[in-house]
């Protein structure tokens, strides 16, 4: 179990490397947007669409790195002095309980909005902007099942972090 644990991990890994690459190239637009438009008067819609695709990209796949990190919001005032077996309970329920069912709602709702946006072959409303946005719809899909995938990932550590603390 600890090796599917370690791919999961892996996979989460690669998808904040992606986040990051986002992140990077966002910066290079926006700088090369506002300087378009302040200095040149020239703007671009599509330009700022891929900026909002972006963000979104790494906002996304955010989501299972921060996770595989420990890096979502918590309430430390309290979990910080409880031990650390009712620490991996805690994670093991919050993943069961919480964060699965509300990653499988979210890929279960979201299904048939990416399906009618690729077969309507839905394009930006605004002349200028992006086709295809089905693509950066497809990224709530895939964001929640990399989640998902890290929840049952943190789910196996914690298990295994519990089993040597006895």
């Amino acid at each position: 179990m600890l090796k599917l644990s370690y791919w999961i991990d892996e996979l989460s890994k690669w998808a904040g490397a992606l986040g990051a690459i986002a992140t990077f190239v966002l910066a290079l637009l926006i700088v090369y947007d506002t300087s378009m438009r302040y200095i040149f008067n020239e703007g671009s819609v599509a330009l700022q669409e891929l900026e909002w695709h972006l963000f979104d990209i790494l906002f996304l796949l955010g989501l299972s790195y921060a996770l595989k990190h420990n890096k979502h919001v918590r309430v430390d005032l309290f979990y910080a002095r409880m031990s650390a077996k009712f620490k991996e309970i805690v994670q093991i329920i919050t993943m069961i309980f919480f964060v699965i069912p509300l990653g499988l709602l979210v890929v279960w709702f979201s299904w048939d909005f990416v399906l009618q946006s690729f077969l309507q072959g839905e394009m930006s409303p605004d002349p200028g902007g992006l086709c295809c946005r089905y693509i950066i719809k497809s990224f709530v899909i895939i964001s929640f099942i990399l989640l998902i995938l890290q929840a049952i990932s943190e789910t196996i550590k914690a298990f295994y972090r519990m089993g040597e603390l006895k």
